[in-house]
């Protein structure tokens, strides 16, 4: 399919990085429901914000009741679903933004079709690995409950699997404040 627009006479990412003074990237938190990652998500896009950086997040509840509320949680609904939330991070990137994504993103194969749509230059790879003991006891949302007795089918954790990470950047844990889970990404990603 050719372009519809001349692409040599837009501006291109680097016009963009530098009205922002600052480099696009996608920082890509995976992990089990209730594990932490929109919560350290949070602090980490005000940390970025109070360093005058321009950030944008998505996360799985934001996403899913507008974008994507046509897909389920079949497995090719979900990949469908971080298909689509790659493009759009990848947008984000090449303006310039760094978009912080927060999703479930369970299995190996949905992460690395994430990486390739965005560019594994510009994915940095957060696994919160937070047990599922305790994510069940953070569950505001009662989702654990429900998958338990069935009233969700094909839920991450209870009966549809997690695939952890084979070589995330960076791997966070329940051990750690959120406080020190934002500056152990912002050591490694140095902005």
């Amino acid at each position: 399919m050719s372009n519809i627009f001349p692409t040599d006479k837009i501006l291109l990412r680097a016009d963009k990085e530098q009205l922002l003074q600052q480099k696009g990237i996608a920082i890509w938190f995976t992990g089990l429901s209730g594990s932490g990652k929109t919560t350290i998500a949070i602090t980490l896009e005000k940390e970025l914000h109070n360093k005058g950086l321009l950030t944008q997040i998505l996360d799985g509840d934001n996403i899913r009741v507008g974008i994507n509320n046509n897909l389920g949680f079949s497995d090719i609904d979900r990949i469908e679903n971080i298909r689509r939330i790659a493009e759009i991070t990848k947008l984000f990137v090449n303006t310039g933004i760094i978009t912080i994504c927060c999703f479930v993103s369970p299995t190996e194969e949905i992460r690395t079709i994430a990486k390739n749509i965005i560019g594994k230059n510009d994915f940095i790879e957060v696994f919160v690995n937070t047990p599922l003991e305790i994510c069940e006891k953070r569950d505001v949302k009662g989702l654990y409950a429900k998958a338990r007795r069935g009233e969700i089918k094909d839920f991450t954790g209870i009966n549809a699997p997690f695939e952890v990470p084979a070589k995330p950047a960076i791997e966070l844990n329940d051990t750690f404040s959120i406080k020190e889970s934002v500056l152990k990404i912002l050591d490694k990603i140095n902005l």
